[in-house]
């Protein structure tokens, strides 16, 4: 059942009948062939279509001819070939009410520059259709199509032509979007009697070719071509020669503004032309004026975000800077205070060994005084001992002759008169040092009794 529905949901939307019973009834009469009931559908509406004159009316109505028309070449068989032949949605009517609009279908753009898409299977049941998940046109075939139309219509009808660009249809009508044109659009028939009059006498005239280079972009595909074919069919082409005037829609569609069928002469198609122009004129003057204002409201965009990112980044900067600088003066702050309480950890320590070294000095000076005991009272045995000082001071005291010479150093230093503690005692007359190597001597043996007289000599 899912197999049917999407079946019917396809052929629907390829034929754009709405009745799902006639559309069941189409696909039931042909065993549910998909591929065979389009087809028969599909010739059966190319085969039938006939329309009314009027086609330079301000109404835009569809142009077609009371006189029978050779029926077109019968297309070569296969399955790619009959998808082909279905049409291409379009939007008909003029830029004021536009009268109607189909969705261009996924096929439509099978293969077309810009817009490839591939085109959905017709399912299990057809024959061929492995072959239809491929697109139908390449990219590089319908750039090719276009210019294997130039280059023979340039061969049969001369360089005065229309400038028919050489690429697929979408991208010519991109290419009308995007400079603010219409696309004028020419259908050839090779094979038709009044080709080749009209392409001489119109479509080359000098006047024409003019008018359309300046005011449109062009794009001409042979019906023979697979592209030529489908916008035939999309366009519902009844007659020729064809020529068209379309603008791009939204969603992937096409707005039909004019179509003129059949022999015409400059003078026709150009006021016929002129006419679309004039109408079309606020349309296009509006759209490139919307333009220019997204594109100048996007510079004026990039221009703020610019003064923007630049005032950001100044900001981002100075933050920075002052960031950097408060840093730097807590490290200053932080080194000055290190070396202030290292500096006072300096003095502390050394006021706490200066009081260590005084408090060893006085417990020093106080066991050397212990040491030289009591002081002798005067007798044949007592030395007198006189003791000058560097800076004036003279002590005496006396001293038991037996006493060493290291007696006498021990008495000096306990009067804490000298804040060196290298020093000799020496005698003037005769000059003596008594050193190192007379502190064992006792004063008798040195050569100090009864009394002498020293002076403490500072070392060097």
């Amino acid at each position: 059942m899912a197999d049917v529905a999407d079946k019917l949901a396809y052929f629907q939307a390829i034929t754009g009948l709405e009745d799902v019973d006639l559309c069941t009834e189409i696909l039931a009469a042909h065993g549910w062939d998909l591929e065979l009931a389009i087809s028969s559908f599909t010739t059966t509406t190319s085969h039938t279509a006939t329309g009314t004159g009027g086609g330079d009316d301000n109404n835009n109505n569809l142009q077609s001819s009371s006189q029978s028309e050779p029926p077109l070449p019968p297309p070569p068989p296969g399955l790619a070939w009959k998808i082909i032949k279905l049409p291409v949605s379009v939007i008909s009517g003029s830029l004021g009410l536009i009268s109607g609009a189909v969705g261009l279908g996924l096929w439509a753009a099978g293969g077309v520059l810009s817009y490839s898409l591939g085109f959905m299977g017709l399912g299990s049941g057809s024959a061929t259709s492995s072959s239809a998940s491929a697109p139908l046109v390449s990219v590089s075939a319908a750039t090719t199509e276009a210019m294997d139309f130039v280059a023979p219509f340039e061969r049969d009808y001369g360089m005065g032509r229309p400038n028919f660009v050489s690429e697929g249809f979408m991208d010519a009508l991109q290419r009308s979007r995007n400079s603010f044109k219409l696309l004028f659009v020419y259908l050839h028939s090779p094979d038709h009697p009044d080709t080749p009059l009209f392409c001489r006498r119109t479509l080359c005239s000098d006047g024409f070719v003019e008018f359309v280079n300046q005011n449109f972009v062009c794009w001409g595909g042979s019906i023979r071509a697979s592209e030529g074919f489908k916008m035939s069919n999309s366009l519902k082409a009844s007659r020729f020669p064809f020529c068209a005037l379309v603008m791009a829609a939204t969603n992937q569609r096409i707005a039909l503004l004019q179509q003129v069928e059949g022999p015409k002469s400059p003078e026709e198609m150009l006021v016929t032309l002129q006419r679309v122009l004039e109408e079309s004129s606020p349309v296009l003057v509006a759209a490139r004026l919307d333009a220019e204002e997204r594109r100048n409201n996007a510079r004026l965009r990039e221009e703020q975000d610019a003064a923007y990112r630049a005032a950001l980044e100044a900001d981002q900067a100075r933050e920075r800077q002052r960031r950097e600088e408060e840093e730097r003066l807590a490290r200053e702050a932080a080194e000055a205070e290190r070396k202030l309480k290292e500096e006072e950890e300096a003095r502390e320590r050394a006021a706490r060994e200066a009081a260590e070294k005084q408090a060893a000095l006085a417990k020093l000076r106080e066991e050397k005084a212990q040491s030289l005991g009591e002081e002798p009272e005067k007798g044949p045995n007592v030395t007198q001992v006189l003791v000058r000082f560097p800076n004036g001071v003279r002590k005496e005291r006396r001293f038991n002759s037996t006493v060493t010479i290291q007696s006498l150093y021990d008495y000096v230093d306990s009067l804490g008169c000298l804040e060196v503690e290298n020093y000799s005692l020496v005698s003037n007359f005769p000059r003596v040092v008594y050193g190192q190597e007379k502190l064992t001597l006792s004063l008798k043996e040195a050569g100090l009794h009864p009394q002498a007289s020293l002076f403490v000599e500072l070392s060097s």
